[in-house]
């Protein structure tokens, strides 16, 4: 590889969400990685910060190219200049929509396990959650459309987030998959706002495909928030974009961000984005091999040394989902025994949704001396468990 993704870098000391933990405690839950970003990336930065005046940043005609030329060469999407809108980050574009489109009390589909952060964007502005709860079976996870088309089709159903690649289960959605979601709910006359934000962290030889690009109806009814920060490790940098093709529904939108006051970029928020999507494709797929071996480390791993514990199925992200069901704790008491007892800070899966309340989220996006500490514990836990 020309890339390295092996060096353990500290990141103690830097004010790291993630790394703002006890003494020899091995935090693998929050989505962000412990890899530096590409050279290439860092060296954009350097040669912005090196100006020196930091003032209020234009959104130039490079980085809606940037946007473009991506999507078209990754994923045959063409996308149009007038469609995209940069926003601070994907959550304050998902909760300032939610705000303009919906009203008090409205109800927002979301497909759960998934995100938690998304219950915040929908309760914290007063509207209602509905769950469309995915279905589980032999470590897979299926829509459950007949619920779906019920729940939208209830008279206060505005609006439905789709999480596409899905965190936390890491299922891409499939074509057919993401235009009957699309069909339902122009039916129902429900918008979608689609976070793809895990879209370029995909295995080797998998890709997703965008909602909007499914059919004219998906792209009519969607708001998509895309982003580099995941793929590039960049989330420190509040950037995003929002794709909108269809005009009345961009013109709301676009009041959305900036009425909430999340549609002005910070001096590095734009170089970092153009650099990241024209100088870090050989960069992104060097990472993705290298997430693809750490996955499979764990597949071993887990078959080996882990009988009581399942490996969920999955296609991208860099967060796996681990059916714990067999071990004598759930929920949060699971995870935080856990903790206390080897250091190793997993998300509970009960975060994502009362049906996640038997799993846990790891993040593998870390070096591979990293990973098997990290499994190492966990296979010492279950070990005291007698499991």
């Amino acid at each position: 590889m020309k890339y390295d993704f092996d060096t353990v870098i500290n990141r103690t000391g830097t004010n790291s969400l993630k790394w703002d933990v006890k003494e020899n405690e091995l935090p693998m839950w929050v989505a962000d990685m412990d890899f530096k970003t590409a050279p290439e990336i860092i060296s954009a930065i350097q040669n912005r910060a090196e100006h020196g005046i930091f003032g209020y940043t234009i959104i130039p005609d490079e980085w809606y190219n940037a946007y473009i030329d991506h999507w078209k060469n990754r994923y045959s999407y063409t996308m149009q200049k007038n469609w995209l809108m940069f926003c601070t980050g994907v959550i304050p574009a998902i909760s300032s929509t939610v705000r303009k489109l919906t009203t008090p009390a409205e109800k927002v589909v979301i497909q759960t396990p998934v995100y938690n952060i998304f219950y915040n964007c929908i309760l914290n502005n007063g509207r209602n959650v509905l769950e469309n709860k995915l279905i589980y079976n032999d470590s897979k996870y299926t829509i459950d459309f007949d619920d779906l088309e019920n729940k939208l089709s209830d008279p206060q159903t505005t609006l439905m987030i789709l999480c596409n690649p899905q965190n936390p289960v890491g299922k891409i959605w499939n074509k057919d998959e993401l235009a009957k979601i699309g069909d339902l709910c122009h039916k129902y006359g429900v918008t979608v706002i689609s976070d793809e934000i895990h879209c370029d962290i995909t295995d080797p030889n998998c890709s997703y495909t965008p909602f909007a690009s499914v059919s004219d109806v998906c792209r009519d009814i969607s708001v998509t928030c895309i982003t580099p920060t995941k793929a590039f490790n960049l989330a420190g940098l509040q950037t995003s974009a929002i794709c909108v093709p269809n005009k009345k529904l961009r013109q709301r939108v676009n009041r959305a961000i900036n009425t909430d006051e999340v549609a002005e970029p910070n001096s590095f928020a734009i170089d970092a984005a153009i650099a990241a999507f024209t100088k870090g494709e050989a960069w992104l797929d060097e990472l993705k091999q290298y997430l693809f071996d750490n996955k499979k480390t764990v597949e071993d791993f887990v078959s080996k040394h882990l009988s009581h514990i399942k490996l969920v199925s999955s296609q991208a992200t860099y967060l796996l989902w681990l059916d714990c069901s067999k071990l004598p704790l759930e929920g949060k008491e699971l995870a935080n025994d856990l903790r206390e007892k080897t250091g190793l800070y997993l998300s509970a899966g009960i975060s994502y949704g009362a049906n996640g309340n038997h799993f846990l989220r790891m993040n593998i996006a870390c070096p591979k001396s990293t990973l098997i500490d990290g499994l190492d514990r966990l296979k010492k836990y279950c070990s005291d468990l007698n499991c």
